[in-house]
């Protein structure tokens, strides 16, 4: 009796040992199979450029890796076209239609204010049929030849025509935003474009900002009457048709509007 239940004991350990055997065994493997999503996701997340570079901490991290400096801000005053430098060349007429535009925003982390989203959404904004390089210019009222501490966007918009600046289209807003991506904290560049209504008929143009809470783009009065500070910076599109120069403007002459 005593022999029996001996091996009883016996077998019933062996048991409890491949039992326990096989239940360390399905832990590791659940292990590996978890180390394995987790470097897999790592992965995706090294390989996915468009994930969170806007946040503020991303584009500290960017201007560090690039050593980026903030764009020195002159208010020397042009006496033509030729004479400003082109800023920035950006790519436009990537996008099939605005909702990849906009989820591209949001995939890579950048603010949209609540007039931008709607302006986005807007059926007047219109994106280009085919990938095409802009020249853009930068470029304030004071450059320009104003001398008041205020300027009307109407104003803005003629003295920068006779320069032979044309206004940007309505997609260099968001795709400005996402390429510049070393913007410096601080720095608000209003888009030189024709206004687009919201629902509501407000007229409103883009501006690409850093705040210091990261990468935005938000939306500002567009009326032709809209007061603008003389040393905000503008971002038109560059002409290649040649403009000559123009004297000192005449502060009392009408200007026509957009």
């Amino acid at each position: 009796m005593r022999k029996r239940s001996s091996i009883a004991i016996t077998a019933g350990r062996a048991h409890c040992g491949g039992a326990d055997r096989h239940s360390r065994a399905r832990r590791g493997s659940r292990y590996l199979i978890v180390t394995i999503l987790c470097a897999a996701c790592i992965v995706q997340f090294a390989t996915n450029p468009a994930r969170a570079q806007c946040t503020a901490r991303d584009v500290l991290q960017n201007q560090l890796k690039l050593k980026t400096r903030p764009t020195e801000v002159s208010q020397q005053l042009i006496q033509s076209g030729r004479d400003v430098a082109t800023w920035k060349t950006i790519t436009i007429g990537t996008f099939a239609d605005p909702l990849g535009l906009r989820n591209k925003l949001d995939g890579m982390g950048c603010g949209i204010g609540g007039q931008a989203a709607e302006i986005l959404a807007r059926p007047t904004f219109i994106l280009g049929s085919r990938k095409t390089d802009v020249e853009l210019v930068l470029v304030s009222p004071a450059q320009l030849g104003f001398t008041s501490d205020t300027v009307t966007l109407a104003d803005v918009y003629a003295r920068a025509r006779q320069f032979g600046f044309e206004l940007a289209a309505a997609e260099v807003g968001p795709q400005l935003r996402i390429q510049y991506l070393d913007q410096p904290i601080g720095e608000f560049l209003i888009i030189g474009m024709e206004p687009i209504k919201t629902w509501s008929g407000e007229p409103i143009v883009l501006n690409v900002a850093n705040g210091g809470a990261g990468l935005i783009l938000i939306g500002q009065d567009g009326r032709a009457s809209s007061e603008i500070h003389v040393t905000s910076r503008f971002v038109f599109a560059r002409s290649h048709q040649s403009a000559p120069g123009t004297g000192p403007i005449d502060q009392t002459a009408a200007f026509l509007p957009p």
